[in-house]
């Protein structure tokens, strides 16, 4: 089984890439949480691996955290949720709002990420409930913004983006990774919204 990849990225695509590793290309399907924060073809890469063998097929998933990987098999452990709809769950919603949305039982925030109904989204919030182990919640807390003032910071920019017409997801994400970033910051909201309009224009 393959639990971590790192090579040179060929090829990206909002779902997959094509990672280069030693001349054999790897087609890892991959969330937008991930897909937003990788460089461009050319540069090394690195994934947490989930490796989905069926009779038919065998798919990786790959993550830019352990954190993600570990959302993605809880949720694919859900009755009715196959490898392609956790994919779309960790596209539509940031991981810390997402165990907010099950702590809260938010079953309206879950209904609003693209491909899930309400029966869905319900059985996601009763049976992740117990799943979503305090190690999580730690991994969450220390990649959150630490200060209040990042934290309003984050909410003007998402604000911003939102109402330029960016839809929600693609915004969320864009914040973060600008503000997640190590190579540059802290930012003032014209720094960070300029540098979230160029991840929204990769």
């Amino acid at each position: 089984m393959i639990a971590f990849i790192r090579g040179q990225l060929l090829e990206k695509y909002p779902d997959r890439v094509i990672v280069d590793v030693n001349g054999i290309g790897y087609e890892v399907r991959v969330p937008l949480s991930t897909f937003y924060g990788m460089t461009d073809p050319d540069e090394e890469v690195s994934f947490h691996v989930h490796t989905h063998v069926r009779e038919d097929a065998l798919t990786l998933f790959g993550f830019a955290t352990k954190l993600e990987l570990k959302i993605f098999e809880r949720l694919i452990a859900v009755n009715g949720v196959g490898p392609k709809l956790a994919l779309a769950v960790l596209s539509g919603i940031e991981p810390v709002e997402l165990v907010q949305a099950v702590r809260d039982g938010d079953v309206a925030r879950l209904t609003a990420i693209p491909g899930i109904g309400k029966r869905t989204a319900e059985r996601i919030g009763l049976e992740l409930k117990d799943r979503l182990l305090a190690v999580e919640e730690v991994e969450f807390s220390n990649n959150e913004l630490k200060s209040s003032a990042s934290a309003e910071l984050r909410g003007n920019v998402l604000s911003a983006l939102l109402n330029l017409g960016y839809h929600r997801p693609l915004a969320e994400r864009a914040v973060n990774v600008t503000l997640t970033s190590t190579a540059e910051g802290p930012y003032s909201f014209e720094e960070a919204l300029k540098q979230a309009l160029k991840t929204l224009a990769r």
